[in-house]
This record gives structure tokens, sequence and C-alpha cells, in this order.
């Protein structure tokens, strides 16, 4: 995949070489920092659209929170609990991580953590745009550690997880009943249809929704291609090994195999990593302030991770080939402000078709990365608001809650994965070559 992308003046290239020397290497650093790698979900929200074919039982799509006596007493007693390293360390603790087998999502934390999401609600004033918000409150919330959850390949396919995407792209991406071929790339195209009259289709759309295609179907070329990187290779006496599947990618991506489509899929990646590099640089003004903290409780930790969150920004404004989103939405303005509602109500909807996920793992990541996108969004249209925050005192306007910026973070960080996992094909499709 080369040269410049439809839609924007960006090619391929400058973004390859941006990610890899500067955004890459301090995205990873940002998501290890307590803030960010702490993401409050619940899996356990019923799917709204049909009735649950049952959960996935593989055991790498699987949860397991610890049982409540496992849990000990000092993170039960929340901010009563005073940072004694003694506590920190207990049997229990390391029981309970043994408890969590392979792939399980690991809802352990520590008594530090635990106090520091009780300070974290205080400062959420949570108010929802493109997404459907999980309560926070509910009993099913918990708490997860992204860092010990990794997103990979966990066996979970077939009807299921078909008719998730296919309700995503069929009922949700703009497509007039005219356009028999289903937009689900992954779908079988009927009869001799190479796909061609079907992006003359695309073409003729307005950018509006020729832009919301493409961030759903960079998405899902990010999903695959974290899939294909972190496949379960073989498990020899229990110890699995995860590493990159070339066929798998060759079946997803490779021209010949996909009737042409696998570049597109890839460009669609690169558009969605623009669109949230955008967003990035547009939210540095809202986290400048000195009234904005990334509080944890542990005063020399947070100054550390804003100083990266603002060297980030910093990068991001640096780059000199931004989409330009003020040619989105700039026709009349009651045109303009319907097709925003349509644009936004479409969204929403896929944020809750991920509640329809059957595997956890795969719903927990499908989850955080919508709620990403649906932040950058919500940030792109919203520029006004953030250029005219309060510098002293927390916005009325625009307000971002914790759970956002986590999944704001986290989302960009796996398409700067996936670009540099693209790389790292490229290599790989040569040695065997």
């Amino acid at each position: 995949v080369t040269g410049v992308l439809d839609d924007c003046l960006c090619d391929i290239e400058s973004i390859d070489d941006f990610n890899t020397f500067k955004i890459f290497p301090k995205i990873q650093k940002l998501q290890e920092r307590d803030y960010f790698r702490y993401y409050k979900v619940n899996l356990k929200r019923p799917c709204p659209f049909w009735a649950d074919d049952g959960h996935c039982s593989i055991k790498d799509c699987h949860v397991e929170p610890c049982p409540e006596s496992k849990i000990p007493v000092g993170i039960k007693a929340g901010s009563s609990n005073k940072y004694s390293k003694a506590a920190n360390n207990s049997k229990e603790l390391e029981d309970c991580e043994q408890a969590n087998k392979l792939g399980a999502v690991n809802s352990t934390l520590s008594n530090q953590s635990k106090e520091a999401f009780i300070d974290w609600a205080r400062y959420d004033d949570s108010q929802d745009h493109f997404c459907e918000l999980d309560d926070e409150r509910s009993p099913d919330a918990q708490y997860v550690d992204l860092l010990l959850n990794p997103e990979r390949y966990t066996g979970y396919k077939g009807p299921s997880a078909w008719r998730v995407w296919n309700s995503i792209y069929e009922e949700n991406c703009f497509k007039p009943r005219s356009v028999y071929r289903p937009l689900n790339p992954l779908a079988p195209s009927r009869g001799g249809d190479d796909g061609e009259s079907f992006y003359t289709w695309l073409e003729g759309l307005c950018l509006e929704k020729r832009v919301f295609y493409k961030l759903i179907s960079g998405l899902h070329a990010s999903i695959n291609l974290h899939l294909c990187a972190n496949y379960l290779l073989e498990e020899t006496w229990g110890k699995p090994r995860w590493g990159p599947n070339v066929k798998e990618f060759i079946r997803r991506f490779d021209p010949a195999e996909t009737k042409g489509e696998g570049p597109r899929r890839l460009k669609n990646l690169y558009f969605l990593y623009l669109i949230e590099l955008r967003a990035l640089s547009k939210v540095a003004p809202y986290f400048e302030r000195a009234v904005v903290d990334l509080y944890t409780g542990n005063g020399h930790e947070d100054a550390e991770s804003k100083a990266l969150l603002l060297d980030i920004f910093r990068d991001t404004k640096s780059f000199h080939m931004h989409f330009d989103e003020k040619s989105m939405f700039a026709g009349d303005k009651k045109g303009a402000k319907s097709l925003k509602e349509e644009f936004r109500l479409h969204f929403k909807n896929i944020s809750r078709i991920m509640d329809c996920v059957g595997c956890d793992k795969c719903r927990l990541w499908g989850k955080l990365q919508t709620q990403g996108l649906g932040t950058a969004l919500k940030i792109l249209f919203s520029e006004k608001e953030i250029q005219s925050l309060p510098e002293n005192s927390p916005s009325k306007g625009f307000q971002l809650t914790r759970q956002e910026i986590v999944a704001l973070v986290n989302a960009f960080g796996r398409l700067s994965t996936s670009i540099k996992e693209l790389q790292n094909f490229k290599v790989l499709l040569q040695q065997t070559r």
C-alpha cells in the first residue's frame, strides 16, 4: 500500500515514518501508565438487537473475575485502606492472579489503584455524544487491566462474529437498498461482482457518508491486523506461543485473495489513523490547562503522565498533512446539522452493537476502540467549544470523562500498533517470497 490517500492530501509513506519514529514509542509508554491501563467496562450488557446466541466458550475469550473470597480485604475496604506495602503484597493477591488463566480478563487491582478510582470517579462528569457509554456505577461494570488482557486472536469466529460485522455494515453505513453487495468485506459477494460497481456507488456518496464507511472499514482492518499479528501459533505443554501469522494476513488482505479489496481496507486504516491523529491535535488545549490533571493519587506519576501526553500532542501538531474536517458538514446549516445528527446516531448504534459480540475479550476491545473513535468524532465536532475553554476552572461547554480519555488514547495506540505491524508483515512477506 503506497501513495496518496483519497479524500485527503496525505501519503502513506509520510504516515509510516511519522508513526514509527515519533508516535509509536511514546504512545506505547503512555498506555503503560496507571491512568491509561485501567478501563472500566460492563461486559454483561445484553445485546439490544437480537436474542443472544450464547457466549463463546473458548478459554481465550473468557473473562474470569476474582471470587469475592480471594479479593484482599484492603481492596474491598476502598479508600479507608492505607498504602501499606504489606497489604499490596498479600498472598491473596498472588492466588488471585494465578486463578486468572491464559486469556481471562484479569480484574484484580492493587489497593492503590482502587483508591485512585474512587478519586477518578469524582473527576468524571459524564456527557455522552457519539457513544452509548456503560454506566460505571452498574454493579456489572468492572475495571480491567488492559496490559494483562492484550487484544489477540481468540478463535472467536463463525455466524456470531459475522452477524455483528454484517449488522454494522448493512444497517449503519448509509447503504441504499439498491446496492446488493454486502458492505462487509468478509461476506461472500453475489455472482460475478468484482466490487467495482460497489465502489462506484461509494464514490458517489457525499464526503461525510464516504468518510463514515472508511472509518468503519479502517477499524475493521485494524482489528483484523491485530489478530493476524498476535495469533496463537502453537500451544505446547500448555505454553502458548503468540506471534504473526503471515498466511492469515494474506487471507485477509492480499489483492488476489480479496478480489483486489485488501489494499483498499488498509488505506482505510491509514485514513482512520489520520482522523484520530487530527482529534488528538485538536483536543490538546483541553489538556494543556493546569486545571486538568491525570489524577491517580500519585503526584509524581501523574505529572509524568501529563508531560508525556503533552509531548505526544506536540508531535501531532507538528504533522503537516492533517485531514481537514472543515470540509465536512460544510453545506447549508440546516442540511449540515441533520446530516451530523444522522452521523452521530449511526455511530451510536454501532457502539450498541458491540454488546452483541459473543467473545468477552473481543467485546472489551471492540467497545474500547469504538468508544475511542466516538470520542475522536466528538472532539472534531467541538472545536469552537474547546477553543473557548476557561483556563482555570473545569469546563462547562466541553468535557471528557476519564473513560473517554482512556478509550481515546488506547484506541489511537491500537491504530499506531496496526501501522507498525503492517511494516513488520511487509518484511515477513519479502522473506517468504
